[in-house]
C-alpha cells in the first residue's frame, strides 16, 4: 500500500542528516540501447555534470579530500578538525574566551563546552580569569598544549601543501579567497 503525503512521517533533523540509501542495483541497459544523445560519463559511468556545477557539491568534495588526509595525520595528536581549530585559535589568541571561539568557528556554545572540557582534561589548556570580563575565563595553552599545537600546526601546514599540490600558489590563494567570500557575512 503506497504512502500518501498525509501518512508520511515528518522529516526530522536526524533523518534528514542520514546518508541516503543507495539505489537498488539493476542490470545496466544493453549497449545497443544507448543513443548518441546520451550524456558523457566519467570513468564510473555515472553522469555527475549537474552536481559538479554546484558550489556545495564541490566544496564538500574538496573538504572530504582534505579531511581524508587530515584525520590520519592528526591521529597521533588525538585531534579532530574542530579540536585542532580550537587549539590553534587559543595558541594565536591567548586569553580568548569560549564565546569568541564560538563566533570565530560558528560553533554553538553547548557543543564547545564538552570540547573545552576534553582539552582541559587532557592538560592542553588552562583557564584564567579574564582581565576585563569577570564572568568570563580566558583560555590559554598549557606547556603540553603549546608543544602539541606547534607540532600539529607543522603537520597541518605540510598536509595543506600535499593536498593542494595540483594548484599553483596563486590558484590556491584565489580558491581560499573565493571560499571565504561564500561563508563570511
Amino acid at each position: 500500500m503506497p504512502l500518501s503525503l498525509a501518512t508520511m512521517p515528518e522529516p526530522t533533523v536526524a533523518n534528514t542528516l542520514r546518508r541516503p540509501r543507495a539505489p537498488r542495483k539493476t542490470a545496466p541497459p544493453a549497449a545497443d540501447t544507448r543513443t548518441a544523445e546520451a550524456p558523457e560519463c566519467g570513468a564510473s559511468g555515472i553522469d555527475t555534470r549537474y552536481l559538479e556545477d554546484l558550489l556545495g557539491y564541490n566544496a564538500r568534495r574538496a573538504a572530504l579530500a582534505v579531511i581524508s588526509v587530515f584525520l590520519p595525520r592528526m591521529a597521533p595528536y588525538g585531534l579532530r578538525p574542530v579540536d585542532f581549530s580550537v587549539l590553534t585559535l587559543i595558541a594565536h589568541n591567548p586569553g580568548i574566551t569560549s564565546r569568541q571561539i564560538c563566533v570565530a568557528l560558528d560553533i554553538l556554545p553547548p557543543n564547545l563546552v564538552g570540547l573545552i572540557k576534553s582539552l582541559d582534561k587532557r592538560g592542553l589548556i588552562e583557564r584564567h580569569p579574564h582581565p576585563t570580563d569577570r564572568r568570563a575565563q580566558g583560555l590559554h595553552l598549557s606547556p603540553a598544549g603549546r608543544k602539541l599545537q606547534k607540532n600539529a600546526q607543522a603537520t597541518a601546514t605540510q598536509l595543506e601543501i600535499d593536498v593542494a599540490s595540483r594548484l599553483s600558489a596563486a590558484e590556491l590563494d584565489t580558491l581560499k579567497s573565493l571560499l571565504r567570500k561564500v561563508y563570511t557575512r
